[in-house]
C-alpha cells in the first residue's frame, strides 16, 4: 500500500478546493527494459495508487489518456488540502516507477464564486421587468426556484462532484487570462460594465446545457494565467462548437488572451495502459 497521507498540518483555502491538472509523457524505450513481471506490478501499482487517491476523504481524481503528442496521460485532483494535492502529485510522477513519467504540463487553480453571478437584488428586479412584483402570486414560487438554482450553482462552483466518465467521457482543459492591452483593458472598465458583459456570456454557456459541463477554476497568483477551464462533454464537437461560439461574444473576441488547448479521453487505468501500450 502507498502511504497517500501527511504528517504535516494541513493547509486549506478560506473556501473551496485546490485543482491540479498534471499530463505526463511515458518513456516507452526505458519501459521496454523491463520485464513482463515487472511491467505488470508498476501497472497495478499504477491502478492501487488512484484507487487510494480517490478514497481520501473530500478528493477526486480523473484520469485520463491525452489525445496528441503534447502528453500520454493526465490526471486531474480535487482536494481541500494543499498538502494531499502536492503529496498525491508526486506520487502519480512516480506511479510507474522512478524516470518512467517525465512531466510536460501541469495546472494549480481552486474552485471560487463568480463575483458576477447575479443577486436577490437584481433578480427581483428582472421579475418586475416581467410584470411580477412582490405581490404577484407566482413571486414566491420564482423566487424559491431562483434560490435553489444559486445554491446548487455555488455548490458546483466551490465543491463541485464530477461528472461520470460513462456520461461525459471527454475533458477539455485550457488556461485564460483576460487582456490588460491599451483600449482592451478589462481590469480598466468598471465593476457594472464587466458584469453586464459576463451576463452575455453566461447566456452563450447556457444554451449548451446537457451538452457542456463547465468547471472554471481561478489560477490568479498560483500559475501563469488567471483561470483554468475544465469542459466535459459528450463528444469534440460540442467543446469545437462552444469554444468557437464564445470567441465571438465581446467578452472573448475583446479581452480574453488563451493558453494551450488539451483534450483527454477519459478511462480506467488497466484501459488507459492497454491505450498506451503498457
Amino acid at each position: 500500500m502507498t502511504d497517500t497521507s501527511t504528517s504535516l498540518p494541513p493547509i486549506l483555502p478560506t473556501e473551496g478546493r485546490h485543482v491540479l491538472h498534471l499530463y505526463y509523457r511515458v518513456e516507452q524505450e526505458a519501459w521496454q527494459y523491463l520485464d513482463a513481471s515487472e511491467k505488470r506490478k508498476r501497472r497495478d501499482g499504477l491502478a492501487r495508487l488512484v484507487r487510494e487517491i480517490q478514497g481520501i476523504p473530500d478528493t477526486q481524481l480523473l484520469p485520463f489518456s491525452a489525445v496528441s503528442p503534447k502528453a500520454d496521460l493526465g490526471f486531474m485532483l480535487v482536494t481541500p488540502d494543499l498538502q494531499v494535492a502536492d503529496r498525491c502529485a508526486k506520487l502519480l510522477g512516480e506511479g510507474l516507477g522512478a524516470g518512467m513519467l517525465t512531466p510536460t504540463f501541469s495546472w494549480l487553480s481552486m474552485t471560487e464564486r463568480s463575483e458576477y453571478t447575479m443577486t436577490e437584488p437584481e433578480y427581483t428586479d428582472t421579475l418586475r421587468e416581467e410584470g411580477i412584483g412582490p405581490t404577484h402570486p407566482e413571486f414566491a414560487g420564482k423566487m424559491a426556484e431562483f434560490h435553489a438554482r444559486m445554491e446548487k450553482y455555488m455548490r458546483y462552483r466551490i465543491e463541485p462532484e464530477l461528472p461520470s466518465a460513462a456520461e461525459w467521457p471527454v475533458l477539455c482543459f485550457y488556461p485564460m487570462s483576460k487582456r490588460r492591452n491599451p483600449g482592451q483593458n478589462w481590469y480598466a472598465l468598471s465593476f457594472e460594465d464587466r458584469k453586464l458583459l459576463m451576463a452575455g456570456h453566461a447566456r452563450i454557456g447556457r444554451t449548451y446545457s446537457g451538452r457542456i459541463l463547465q468547471l472554471i477554476t481561478g489560477s490568479t497568483g498560483l500559475d501563469d494565467m488567471e483561470w483554468g477551464v475544465s469542459l466535459f462533454a459528450k463528444t469534440t464537437s460540442e467543446i469545437k462548437a462552444i469554444v468557437y461560439e464564445m470567441r465571438f461574444d465581446e467578452v472573448s473576441s475583446q479581452y480574453a488572451e488563451f493558453g494551450e488547448f488539451f483534450i483527454g479521453i477519459r478511462m480506467d487505468i488497466p484501459d488507459l495502459c492497454n491505450r498506451l501500450n503498457l
